[in-house]
């Protein structure tokens, strides 16, 4: 880490973020979070605890001339029991727009996850930096989009010119909620999650919610939509509810219709688009839980496998084909009074030429070339001209509370992250 007198060091605070909801302070400067200290003060579990910590779509935005730009930061990296160790996470520089550096921050803390015990265990560790030099010399705009799927927290920013901030994009915000998939599990990095390559292909600002097994439906998530000031309003859900055998369909459809009443108590015209689960053959017609497949472990790869029987969806277990039934009739019913809600089928973004073409390797979630794909089919779906995000002006027809959310939404000395 430089230590040259003529360099700038700037603590990282929320009004450098973009794409956070809220931004904690800790011991050695900030943490990004996906949800608000209230809604994780009601969450009990570890996933969830973990996933909303991880900042898929959280970006540091700031205009400089500095040459060469050094991010200070302490990830915590995880480590799973019987796994081959996962690679590093990976920070990515956008200049004006464009890609224009990659790195990773070595070292850090660990966190030892057991799958089989579920159980979590926290090692701290030592500060690293990521650094990126040999930029113009210039005034530019500068965006680091810090790891989707390793927490970090975040200390300063040290560059050879001072900083100032961001000019505001003017562009609509995307608020997305959805599982694994839309958190961006096995992308290459933390701009080519499907959302973040349909955010850029569409010309918006992104704030995802996608929480890594937790597209449960929960009442705190429902809030923090309802809470959030958007343009754009998506939610993918059924893969975590089947995988997790969380509820039966008496149970989904009453639960479904709540969870849109309360993004609608703060939205109540914004263009709201519900997406069903793209194809997983496992879960299409085989009820879950789903349960990690250790069988090819010695060389590097993990599976997944649906254990529940088929004959129980007539006792109302959930499986894909059922909750896609089921999101569509409850869509269509109430289109009938809200025109500004619409569906969108997901085996549109990946089906079953797409899995023969792409199978998922773990059978359960999309590699690298899968979410590219799935984002470029979801901008030319959404962001159509008759799409659901369709807008002739470059305004949203909905809500237009855009220039407080592209942000955090401020400093909080509480919380329950990780």
């Amino acid at each position: 880490m430089h230590t040259e007198d003529n360099w700038f060091s700037t603590p990282v605070t929320g009004d450098l973020l973009r794409g956070a909801v809220e931004v904690e302070r800790t011991e050695h400067g900030v943490l990004p979070h996906r949800l608000p200290a209230w809604a994780r003060a009601q969450n009990s579990d570890g996933q969830l605890a973990m996933a909303e910590a991880q900042p898929s779509g959280v970006r540091l935005v700031f205009r400089t001339r500095a040459t060469a730009i050094e991010l200070e930061a302490l990830p915590t990296k995880r480590v799973y029991v019987g796994v081959p160790p996962r690679p590093d996470g990976v920070y990515e520089l956008l200049v004006d727009g464009s890609p224009a550096g990659a790195g990773s921050v070595a070292g850090g803390s660990t966190l030892t996850i057991d799958m089989t015990a579920g159980t979590f265990e926290h090692s701290p560790g030592q500060p690293g930096a990521v650094r990126f030099t040999g930029l113009p010399d210039r005034v530019k705009d500068i965006e680091i989009w810090l790891p989707h799927n390793e927490s970090a927290e975040l200390i300063a920013v040290r560059t050879d010119a001072p900083v100032e901030p961001a000019r505001d994009p003017g562009r609509r915000v995307w608020l997305h909620h959805g599982s694994s998939i839309s958190h961006g599990s096995d992308a290459a990095g933390p701009t080519t999650t499907w959302p973040a390559l349909a955010a850029r292909l569409g010309g918006v600002e992104l704030i995802n919610l996608g929480l890594g097994g937790s597209a449960l439906l929960d009442p705190f998530t429902a809030r923090t939509l309802r809470d959030t000031a958007a343009d754009l309003i998506s939610v993918k859900l059924g893969i975590n509810l089947v995988n997790a055998d969380l509820m039966r369909l008496r149970a989904f459809a009453p639960a479904v219709h709540g969870f849109l009443d309360t993004i609608r108590e703060g939205h109540p015209t914004t263009p709201l688009l519900v997406v069903s689960p793209i194809l997983c053959p496992i879960h299409e017609d085989t009820p879950g839980p789903s349960v990690p497949d250790f069988s090819r472990i010695s060389t590097g790869r993990l599976l997944f496998r649906a254990t529940g029987d088929p004959a129980a969806r007539s006792a109302g277990k959930l499986t894909l084909n059922v909750i896609r039934d089921e999101l569509a009739r409850i869509v269509k019913q109430r289109a009938a009074d809200d025109p500004n809600l619409h569906y969108l089928d997901g085996r549109e973004l990946y089906g079953e030429a797409d899995f023969a073409e792409l199978p998922l390797p773990d059978q359960l979630h999309p590699d690298a070339a899968t979410h590219r794909r799935i984002g470029e089919r979801f901008t030319e779906l959404a962001f159509a001209p008759d799409g659901a995000f369709a807008s002739a002006d470059g305004h949203a027809s909905g809500d237009t509370r855009t220039s407080s959310n592209t942000r955090a939404s401020g400093d909080t000395d509480t919380g329950h992250g990780l």
